[in-house]
């Protein structure tokens, strides 16, 4: 088997996305840590904190990153049915439905975050 006839494969991009999503997910979490610990510490620099996340450029950010976190969700289950409910590794429409969770997530959020 040809490893990199295979890295173009929807497999392997699902599985690089959800190693990025981990990833990212994983750098995430002590900086929200962080910031939830100011409010018990240091309630002004939270409230300064708050006030930096209604810049769009952050609103945006947080969408990107509920849809990472949306694509690991989606793709951890994908890897679930794989091993037991023997799901072919290969199905494109199940990392198309990945893809479009993540998508829809990301997009909600943005869209409630905005009003």
């Amino acid at each position: 088997m040809n490893l990199l006839k295979l890295r173009g494969h929807t497999g392997y991009i699902a599985f690089f996305v959800h190693r990025i999503s981990g990833l990212c997910l994983a750098l995430f979490l002590p900086v929200h840590l962080y910031m939830l610990s100011l409010l018990l510490q240091d309630p002004a620099r939270f409230d300064q904190f708050l006030a930096w996340t209604n810049a769009p450029r952050i609103k945006f950010s947080e969408a990107v990153l509920i849809a990472l976190a949306a694509a690991h969700l989606a793709g951890g289950l994908r890897i679930l049915a794989i091993e037991y409910f023997a799901l072919p590794y290969q199905h494109g429409w199940v990392v198309a439905a990945v893809a479009a969770f993540a998508v829809v997530a990301g997009v909600l959020f943005l869209t409630s975050a905005s009003l």
